[in-house]
C-alpha cells in the first residue's frame, strides 16, 4: 500500500487490492487449515492456519497501522486477547494492578486466575492518582487500564497513569475497545500494549466475536504472536474476514454513533426520570478533560440511573421498540443492558457498589438509526420509568 497515505487510509483499506492471483479488489478468505511446503526443506510463510494465515494477518495490520503500533495480533474473544496477554507478559509469581470497576468479564478471569496461583491481583481506582502511587509501590509487572470505564465512563489519564506504571518497572496495557482506534490511541500516551474486543464498534456489526493486541514494540508483539500460537486462541479466518470488512466502515459508523449519542445525552440530562447521566461529554463528568484531552471525541456510550430503582430500570426497559436489551456493544444497532444483572453479574453485589453499579443504572450503546426514532423510544421508556414512580 502507498505509504504516503494516512494512517488512517491505509488502516481503513486494510487488505484491499492485496489480491495477486486475480487482482480482486476485496481479498479473499484463506479458509485454508494448511499451506503446501515447495520443498522438503523449504520454510514457507504460512503452514498451519492457527500459526499464521494470510486473512487474519491483514486485520492484525490494519488495526495496528489505526493504533500505530509495530505488530498487531488476532485471538477468537477479547477476553482470549486479554488471556495470551496475561500468560505471555506475567510471571507465575508476578502481579497484576486492574480497575476496581472494570469489565465484569475482565474482572471474572482475573479472579479466577488469582485464585488457581497465575499471579496476584489487586484493583485500585485508577483516576484517584494517589491510590494508584500507592499500589505501584509494591512489585507490579502489568497494570490494566480501562479509559473510558465501562460502565460509568470514567476516563484515565494515559500519560500521567503509563508514566507512572514504567517508574515502576511495569508494562501498561490499555483497553481501547470502548473509544476504538479513531477516538483514542493510547500508543501515543505510551501505552506498551493495546487490547480490544474486535467484536464491538471494529466489526460494528454484531455477528463475528474476536479480540485483538497491538503492541508498540516488536520484540513484545512477536512474543505475543509465538504465545497465541502455543495457546490456540488465534481467530478464524472467516471471522478475521468480517471484522476486516467491518474496519473499512469504522469511520463513517463511528461518526453517527457519536452524533446520535450527544442527541440522547442531552435529552437524559433534562429529563426528570433521570438522576444520574455519565458521559464524558458533559462538563460536570469526572474526568471531562481528560476525556477532550486523549479522545478525539466522547463515544456512543452512555449509563444513567433512573427514579424508582428496579422497578424503573423495568418499566424504562419493558416497551422499547428500538433499543434491544441486550449485552455488548458498538454495533449498527442501539442496545440497553442493565450492568447489575448483565455485564456485570459475576461481581459480587458489594464489589459493584463500590464500583458505583446500582440497581437503578442502565447503559446504552447507541447505534446508527435515525435519531428521531431513537429520541422518540427514549422519551417514551423515561415517561414509563416516571408513571412507575408516581
Amino acid at each position: 500500500m502507498d505509504p504516503t497515505l494516512s494512517p488512517l487510509a491505509r488502516g481503513l483499506r486494510a487488505g484491499l487490492d492485496s489480491d495477486t492471483a486475480f487482482s480482486s479488489i476485496v481479498p479473499p478468505i484463506y479458509l485454508g487449515t494448511n499451506f503446501a511446503f515447495e520443498t522438503l526443506h523449504s520454510t514457507p510463510q504460512y503452514d498451519y492456519t492457527r500459526s499464521g494465515n494470510p486473512t487474519r494477518d491483514l486485520l492484525g495490520e490494519g488495526i495496528a497501522t489505526l493504533e500505530g503500533g509495530a505488530e498487531g495480533i488476532i485471538t477468537s474473544s477479547g477476553l482470549s486477547a486479554l488471556m495470551l496477554c496475561f500468560t505471555a507478559l506475567v510471571p507465575a509469581s508476578g502481579r497484576i494492578i486492574a480497575p476496581h470497576d472494570c469489565y465484569g468479564g475482565t474482572w471474572r478471569l482475573l479472579q479466577y486466575l488469582a485464585e488457581t496461583g497465575h499471579f496476584t491481583v489487586d484493583h485500585v481506582d485508577q483516576t484517584d492518582p494517589q491510590a494508584l502511587t500507592e499500589a505501584l509501590q509494591h512489585p507490579t509487572d502489568l497494570v490494566l487500564i480501562e479509559t473510558p470505564s465501562n460502565p460509568l465512563l470514567r476516563p484515565t489519564d494515559l500519560a500521567t497513569t503509563v508514566e507512572k506504571v514504567h517508574a515502576a518497572g511495569a508494562l501498561a496495557l490499555a483497553d481501547n475497545t470502548f473509544c476504538s482506534p479513531l477516538r483514542q490511541r493510547p500508543i501515543k500516551f505510551g501505552t506498551d500494549i493495546v487490547v480490544h474486543s474486535t467484536t464491538k464498534f471494529i466489526n460494528g456489526h454484531s455477528d463475528a466475536v474476536g479480540g485483538a493486541l497491538v503492541a508498540a514494540d516488536a520484540q513484545v508483539g512477536e512474543k505475543l504472536k509465538l504465545w497465541a500460537n502455543v495457546l490456540g486462541i488465534t481467530a478464524s479466518a472467516f471471522d478475521s474476514w468480517l471484522v476486516l470488512r467491518g474496519l473499512r466502515t469504522l469511520d463513517a459508523r463511528v461518526r453517527i454513533h457519536d452524533a446520535n449519542a450527544a442527541e440522547i445525552v442531552e435529552l437524559l440530562v433534562t429529563h426528570p426520570a433521570t438522576t444520574t447521566v455519565h458521559y464524558p461529554g458533559l462538563a460536570n463528568h469526572p474526568g471531562h478533560e481528560i476525556a477532550a484531552r486523549q479522545q478525539t471525541s466522547f463515544g456512543s456510550m452512555i449509563s444513567f440511573e433512573v427514579v424508582g430503582g428496579l422497578a424503573g430500570v423495568e418499566a424504562f426497559c419493558h416497551g422499547l421498540r428500538i433499543f434491544d436489551i441486550a449485552e455488548s456493544l458498538g454495533g449498527v444497532e442501539s442496545l440497553v443492558a442493565h450492568p447489575a444483572t448483565m455485564t456485570h453479574a459475576s461481581m459480587p453485589h458489594e464489589v459493584q457498589l463500590a464500583a458505583g453499579i446500582t440497581p437503578a443504572l442502565l447503559r446504552l450503546s447507541v447505534g446508527i438509526e435515525p435519531i428521531a426514532d431513537l429520541l422518540a423510544d427514549i422519551r417514551d421508556g423515561l415517561e414509563r420509568v416516571l408513571k412507575v414512580g408516581r
